[in-house]
């Protein structure tokens, strides 16, 4: 399981350092982390103050525009 992460990882990783776009693969692996995220959250409280950069979280948000738009 730690390996299907680790490709999203490296993906959103690449984005940030600058060598991809913000592309449907990336916005993609945004969405996987957020919700993993999410996930961990409700399975613990040791996870209740972490959150996303504020780089990912505006992805995140047009993740979300690209998903309605």
């Amino acid at each position: 399981m730690a390996e299907l992460f680790y490709d999203e990882l490296s993906r959103v990783q690449d984005h940030l350092s600058g060598n991809c776009p913000a592309d449907e693969q990336t916005l993609s692996a945004v969405a996987v982390l957020a919700e993993r995220l999410e996930q961990l959250r409700k399975q613990s409280s040791l996870f209740a103050a972490v959150s996303l950069s504020p780089k990912l979280q505006r992805l995140t948000r047009q993740t979300a525009f690209s998903v309605v738009g």
